[in-house]
This record gives C-alpha cells, structure tokens and sequence, in this order.
C-alpha cells in the first residue's frame, strides 16, 4: 500500500475522531483507491498514532460501507456498490430534508450569507472544472441547515453516509448538473428567507436524490 508521504501526522492528542475523518477523506478523495489493502501498521505509522484509533476508525467505516473488514485478515477500501450509493443517497437526502424543514425558520440573515457565498463558490468551481471545490463548496452550504437543526442523529446519520454519496460523485465526476444546481440551491435559499420550512425541505430533499447513483 503506498502511503503519501507529504501529509502532516496527526497530533498525538487529537480524539480518534480525527483520525476517522483524516482515513474518510483519503478514501473519498480517491488516496487509497478501490480494492486498496490497508495495513492498520502502516496508517498508524502515516499518521503518527498507535494502532488503536486506527483499528476503531477502520470498523467506523467499515459500518458506513466505505471499507470491507475481515476479522483476523485484510481490511481493503470497497468497490462502489451501486446499490449501496442509492441507499446511501436516499439516506442523506432524507437527513437534509429534516434538516432544513427544523432549521428554516431560524435561519438569520448571516446563515443565508453564508449559504449564498457557498453557492457562488460552488458555481464558480462547477466553470473550471474543480471537482474538489465544488464538492467542499456543496458541503458548506448544506452544512449550514444542518448546523441550525443541532439534530445530533441528523449529524451522525450524515457523517456516517455522505462519504459514500461524495465517494461515488468524485468518481464519477464528469458535471454536478451545472446551472441547475446553482439554481436550486438558490430556490432552497430564498425559501429559507421566506420562511417557507415545508417547500425548503422538498427542495432540500431533490437536490440530494435526484444525484446519479449509477
């Protein structure tokens, strides 16, 4: 397993929760590759942590379908299941639409800001072709709903699965739907503005399902 040698190792003190989401993103941005064998020595050696947290992040994915683990062998990076993306997109969009159904109406004027921001971030990088800051720029605006609802199993229901959706989309990548992505973003801001909870959420709930998961 090659293992990048320009990341920085993760602080000794730092909760095993970091390194889950330091392991997350080098397989959803494609570092370890599909069927890529990962050695917990190695990943702990790359991060500069004790096996531990390792093994406990290994089995946090493995539970979100990211990794395949068997006991006492290997542990590799999975294939892309097609039918688990769907599951795990139907998911996440059912997670947003809560989201925003609880939070629209709290929404303040610097939440839409922030949202609004996003969106041209996101739009701008759909232009050049930047899949990553498209993908971070997507994932900031719709953390904002989220932030509001403080709907911890929203939160851990999306942390565990939007992996999996991004994963399948990096892949994938040839066009996140261009200006109608921009645009709906857009409607789910000004009904947000609006107050309109129930039409937020609808929209809220098609951006994420209408993702291709094949």
């Amino acid at each position: 397993m090659p293992i990048p040698m320009d990341a920085p190792a993760v602080d000794r003190t730092l909760l095993r929760d970091d390194v889950f989401r330091r392991l997350r993103d080098a397989i959803t941005d494609g570092t370890f590759a599909p069927g890529e064998q990962l050695k917990d020595s190695e990943l702990a050696a790359w991060l500069g942590v004790s096996r531990t947290p390792v093994r406990e992040a290994l089995l946090r994915l493995a539970q979100g379908g990211l990794v395949v683990a068997q006991p006492g062998k290997s542990t590799c990076v999975s294939t892309i299941d097609l039918r688990a993306v769907r599951d795990a997109r139907d998911v996440v969009a059912a997670m947003h639409e809560l989201a925003v159904r609880e939070s629209a109406r709290s929404l303040t004027s610097g939440d839409l800001a922030k949202m609004r921001e996003a969106n041209a971030r996101f739009g701008e990088a759909l232009e050049t072709g930047d899949v990553e800051a498209a993908l971070h720029a997507d994932d900031e605006l719709h953390a904002v709903p989220v932030a509001i609802a403080a709907n911890r199993a929203v939160e851990v229901v999306l942390d565990q699965f939007t992996p999996v959706v991004r994963r399948a989309e990096r892949l994938r990548f040839t066009s996140l739907g261009g200006a109608a992505s921009v645009e709906r973003h857009e409607l789910l801001i000004g009904l947000c503005e609006r107050g309109d909870a129930e039409g937020a959420a609808s929209v809220a709930f098609d951006t994420w399902h209408t993702l291709p998961a094949s």
